[in-house]
């Protein structure tokens, strides 16, 4: 069968315009082989076109469909589609971000699996994400605020140490120099009068630090001394001595032998008792009365009687 120019013509054109339409859509990322699900979400502003990626870690998952500015809002509302293959929920977020320092900005998709599943024609919440510039000039304002305070105060204290350098009474740095000065040289005049010191006593020190030597060795040999010694007998001979001593009080308490029965006999004690009273009684009779006790006559006179109490007893013959 022959085919006819005309025909060749126009498969021809076809062929080129649906390679420009395949072309086209691959340049901007869609397939036309893949089916895609349409999402909405909306930003404050527009910073978005076209042919901004939309992003799932990096990867370039769809395309912008539609861009629309709601008038009754005043947002941006975008319409973006997906590859059918990305599943997530309706708590998935949309974030905005620049993709690069010299602009551009993207949609990312940040994907969570929580809840009911996200479907075509669903809303997703949108976010912002700060980009490095922002920050950048978020952080030297406040740093540049910090800076003049900082340089202020500076300021203040050269200021104020300019004043006290230039200020000569008691309170001023000069005034602090010289008396650190003249502390200096207090200093270095005792400095050299310990040096004369040790130089006119220096046969002394020596003699001191020979004694201290010689201390030092008697000190030892009174140590290997007491090393030699057998202190284990003489503990266990003191425990000897201790142990008869507490056997002899033990006895005393009982009131065994002679000094034991003179310490726990009441008896005793209460005859010892009388007999010091009797002996006090008798003493004090011999002072008042020494005619009782003495008696003493030159031409044989006869001695007088006394009773008990005292009292003078008449001689009846």
């Amino acid at each position: 069968m022959k085919i006819s120019r005309e025909i060749k013509t126009a498969v021809l054109v076809l062929s080129g315009v649906l390679l420009m339409v395949f072309l086209i859509n691959y340049l901007s990322g869609e397939s036309l082989f893949d089916s895609n699900d349409a999402y909405y979400t909306e930003f404050d502003y527009n910073a978005l076109t076209m042919a901004s990626p939309v992003t799932v870690k990096g990867n370039n998952v769809g395309k912008i469909q539609e861009i629309i500015y709601d008038f009754k809002t005043g947002k941006t509302r975008v319409s973006f589609k997906v590859d059918d293959q990305l599943k997530f929920s309706k708590q998935t977020k949309v974030r905005l971000y620049k993709t690069g320092l010299m602009g551009g900005n993207a949609l990312a998709i940040v994907v969570s699996n929580e809840g009911e599943a996200a479907k075509a024609g669903d809303f997703l919440v949108s976010e912002v994400e700060e980009d490095l510039i922002s920050s950048l000039s978020n952080n030297f304002s406040g740093v540049s605020e910090n800076l003049d305070a900082t340089l202020s105060s500076a300021d203040s204290l050269l200021v104020h140490l300019n004043t006290m350098v230039l200020d000569e009474s008691d309170n001023g740095i000069k005034s602090a120099i010289a008396e650190l000065n003249a502390t200096m040289k207090s200093f270095k005049t005792l400095s050299y009068s310990v040096n004369s010191m040790v130089k006119e006593n220096d046969e002394k020190l020596s003699a001191v630090l020979n004694n201290f030597d010689v201390i030092t060795k008697d000190l030892a040999i009174i140590t290997g001394d007491l090393k030699d010694v057998k202190i284990s007998k003489t503990v266990a001979n003191l425990d000897n001595t201790l142990l008869t001593v507490n056997n002899l009080m033990a006895s005393i308490e009982n009131g065994e032998g002679s000094m034991g029965k003179l310490l726990k006999d009441e008896g005793l004690y209460q005859n010892l008792e009388g007999a010091a009273l009797q002996m006090k009684q008798l003493l004090e009779d011999m002072k008042l009365n020494p005619k009782r006790y003495v008696h003493f006559s030159v031409f044989g006179k006869k001695a007088k009687s006394y009773d008990a109490d005292g009292n003078e007893i008449e001689d009846k013959d």
